[in-house]
């Protein structure tokens, strides 16, 4: 290896330690981020889904509403139970014959 190169490994990795302590320990809380994102989303989730249901049922697109309707529960429940993408891909995972370990 180049002798700049075996000299400048160490100086990095000085240089690099107090940054990444630094950046631990001014780290933001957001332990329960995804609670108050998932809090305030929510409702405004189920405003946004009812008045375009309502505007597809008066239109007489009922086509239209039930894949809409299909859509909304769909992403409903990814946006209600946070576990649910780990678990499907796991058991997707797993019935492929992939060790999820």
């Amino acid at each position: 290896m180049h002798p700049l190169l075996t000299g400048l490994t160490p100086a990095v990795v000085d240089a690099a330690g107090p940054i990444a302590l630094a950046a631990t320990e001014n780290a933001p809380d957001t332990s329960g981020l995804a609670d108050f994102l998932r809090g305030f989303f929510g409702p405004l989730f189920l405003v946004i889904v009812s008045v375009v249901a309502i505007f597809f049922l008066f239109t007489r697109e009922i086509t239209r509403f039930a894949q809409f309707i299909i859509l909304a529960i769909f992403i409903g429940i990814v946006f209600y139970v946070p576990g649910i993408i780990e678990v499907t891909a796991r058991a997707i995972a797993q019935a492929m014959g992939v060790s999820t370990e």
